[in-house]
């Protein structure tokens, strides 16, 4: 098998990660994944203002700390790191080598980038045959920009077992392994629902480790000692993240989630197995990003009685100064009657105001905010200073056919190898279908109770749509969580999601029902001004709400 290891789940993940994995045990590879939507965001951004950045500046500094213990150990790094600009990114790497007086042999993998006259970012998402065309050719590093996230695992398995684009089970294993350890301690501990049963109460879990077999199976594990846990739970947490239906859509491969196999294989060890796999689309998926104009905030605290008028004060005297074009106001009942103390007793009404304009949705705005603090409801006060606007950015998705992209591979030795798409994909039309359950039996004998002391959730972001994964910890959970769990009841609970296309999958392998929430985080979430504007949490409000639980039904984890 081939021992891989994750450092990094976004650009800002823990520092010290990548010396930690490399002093904590044995590893053939290290990857890191610092791209997400925003983060291309952030780096075209950073290519305005120079040409030669666009590349995760961090993880030179994180690999200046360990690049000669990698080295030293025979432990090959793979790293989206490079975003816009992994040319950039590989020739900063040699540098640093030079001077830190290391051999190092470095490759990249270009061809993402997308020509859009009128984006800031368009980048196609690569599968993991160009990582593999580096490492087989000798590079100790290998830098990309926008391929998938799974991709940074794929890549060095096809390099260790040779497989080809026909071998799509194990493929498709390879993609599940990648994709549960890409969010780095999520997998182990980190945001998991449960976290109060977790050996050190979730403090500082390790990061992941994949032991991907030649059959594409895997042992899920984390170093000996680490904080967290490797469970079938902590697994399925991170299995259902940011997915959407049954069919897993990859450059390479179509991944069938409900062929996914869990089963414990000992502590902090959880094989994966049974995993198939069917041909990749004929498009890749491009994301897109683009300046979408500028906007500001400003939070009013309302304090004690008439909540509702004062907000309403405040809504007409602030489109009186400004217009109402553009502006959004969210009052959130944070207040408590009879309370004892001013936060307790008090609301908070958020302000934002969107526009093309950067002056009016600058100082123009919060000085007129500000100007209400003597002339407006009683009370008044602010938590938010006067400031200027700021851009935000809009992300879409859009697909270009796989022979469009000039996927290419650079060697170390400066050789460029073209990656081929793949010869055979799949035929158009619907990947699987959504499961409509409008009803089914019930427990004749209910109690009042948290959902989520039944079920355990995870939810995220994929541009402006939300997922919401759903997972029963019992199997006479799960009887009554998939009749129970209908689009109605949903839009019962989370009435934000009533106005929106919900589409909702059954997981039956996971004892999970995933739903997807079109449209939730408006035009992505760089532009949202959704209190969750990354849907993080919306699991852990679905799971708060009171329900009527089924009484027969225990609590916690059984088979």
């Amino acid at each position: 098998m081939i021992r891989i290891g994750n450092a990094s789940g976004f650009y800002g993940d823990r520092f010290t990660a990548w010396r930690e994995m490399l002093d904590g045990g044995e590893l053939d590879v290290l990857t890191g994944d610092y791209l997400a939507e925003l983060t291309m965001l952030i780096l075209g951004r950073d290519r305005l203002r120079d040409p030669d950045l666009g590349y995760a500046k961090t993880f030179l500094r994180q690999l200046e700390t360990c690049l000669g213990t990698a080295l030293d150990q025979g432990t090959r790094i793979v790293t989206n790191a490079g975003g816009l600009n992994p040319a950039g990114l590989a020739a900063a790497i040699t540098r640093l080598a030079d001077r830190l007086d290391l051999p190092v042999r470095v490759g990249y993998v270009e061809g993402d980038a997308i020509q859009r006259p009128d984006a800031l970012t368009a980048n196609a998402y690569l599968g993991a045959f160009g990582i593999a065309a580096c490492l087989d050719g000798g590079a100790d590093v290998v830098v990309t920009g926008r391929v998938t996230d799974a991709s940074l695992v794929v890549g060095p398995a096809i390099a260790r077992y040779g497989w080809g684009r026909d071998d799509l089970d194990e493929l498709a294993g390879a993609t599940v392994a990648g994709h549960l350890v890409e969010c780095g301690a999520q997998v182990t501990g980190g945001n998991f629902s449960f976290f109060t049963e977790l050996p050190d109460g979730g403090h500082r879990p390790g990061f992941p480790i994949a032991e991907v077999h030649p059959d594409g199976s895997t042992v899920l594990t984390k170093h000996p000692g680490t904080g967290g846990a490797v469970t079938v739970e902590t697994v399925t947490a991170q299995l259902l993240y940011e997915v959407g239906g049954p069919a897993y859509l990859g450059p390479d491969v179509v991944t069938r989630l409900d062929s996914v196999n869990l089963r414990p294989d000992g502590p902090d060890r959880v094989r994966v197995s049974g995993v198939r796999g069917t041909p990749p689309p004929a498009t890749l998926k491009v994301g897109v990003n683009n300046l979408g104009g500028f906007r500001n905030s400003m939070t009013f605290v309302l304090c004690g009685l008439d909540i509702e008028a004062k907000a309403a004060l405040v809504r007409g005297q602030v489109e009186e100064a400004v217009g109402k074009d553009g502006l959004e106001f969210v009052l959130a009942r944070t207040d408590h009657p009879d309370a004892t103390d001013t936060e307790a007793a008090s609301a908070l009404l958020h302000v934002h105001l969107r526009d093309s304009d950067r002056t009016r949705a600058g100082r123009a705005f919060s000085a007129a905010a500000v100007e209400l603090a003597l002339a407006s409801y009683p009370g008044c006060t602010l938590t938010t200073l006067p400031g200027d606007a700021t851009p935000y950015g809009v992300f879409t998705a859009d697909t270009v056919p796989q022979d469009a992209v000039a996927h290419v591979a650079v060697l170390p030795s400066g050789e460029r190898v073209p990656i081929a798409p793949p010869p055979t994909t799949r035929l158009q039309g619907p990947l699987v279908q959504q499961n409509p359950i409008t009803g089914g039996p019930s427990s004749p004998r209910t109690r009042r109770g948290a959902l989520g002391e039944l079920v355990g959730a995870r939810s995220g972001d994929k541009g402006g749509d939300a997922n919401l994964g759903v997972w029963a910890r019992s199997d006479a959970g799960y009887a009554w969580l998939r009749h129970w769990l209908t689009v109605e009841r949903l839009a019962e609970l989370l009435p934000e999601t009533a106005p929106l296309a919900v589409q909702r999958y059954e997981l039956p392998n996971l004892r999970a029902v995933n739903f997807v929430i079109e449209g939730l985080l408006g035009a992505g979430v760089a532009a949202s001004t959704r209190f969750d504007p990354q849907a993080k949490a919306l699991g852990e409000l679905l799971r708060s709400r009171i329900v009527d639980l089924p009484a027969d039904v225990p609590t916690g984890v059984a088979s």
